[in-house]
């Protein structure tokens, strides 16, 4: 396997508010892996944690409640920025994760993911908003880190 084709050992997801996409992004990335490649979200700055990103990950059996944003700041105070990959989720986590990452071994990927907190209507409307996205991220993380190479190519 090439190595960039290598599962990372510890996996960082970064947005901007660390409320909604990446707290989401990580419960996805557990719930598959466990305990076998370390998680954890980020933002470049932080809001309460978003009732409607509960609520979408507990329909699927995921409690996300208990999540506390952090920024990347924090998060490099608390537990230092030890990860093989950053997968950012929005151009403003995009680019502070670069500057972080200038002098580091650290790879940064951007998956351009919607704010569903953006999405204005009805309470349906919205959570439908999310969903979409919860399923969009799923989709990303098993394509990413599940997909393995034939050795055909």
């Amino acid at each position: 396997m090439p190595p960039a084709a290598k599962r990372p050992l510890a996996v960082l997801f970064a947005c901007g508010l660390n409320s909604v996409r990446s707290p989401m992004a990580a419960g996805l990335f557990a719930q598959i892996f466990g305990r076998a490649i370390y998680v954890g979200s980020a933002g470049v700055r932080k809001a309460e944690l978003d009732a409607f990103a509960v609520s979408v990950m507990t329909e699927i059996g995921l409690d996300i409640s208990r999540h506390k944003p952090v920024t990347f700041e924090e998060l490099d105070d608390w537990e230092g920025l030890n990860f093989d990959l950053i997968v950012t989720l929005a151009p403003e986590a995009h680019h502070r994760a670069l500057e972080l990452t200038r002098v580091s071994g650290i790879d940064v990927e951007y998956w351009p993911t919607a704010d569903p907190s953006a999405v204005e209507g009805s309470r349906a409307q919205r959570l439908g908003a999310y969903r979409e996205v919860r399923d969009q991220l799923l989709a990303r993380i098993r394509q990413r880190f599940l997909t393995r190479s034939t050795g055909n190519e």
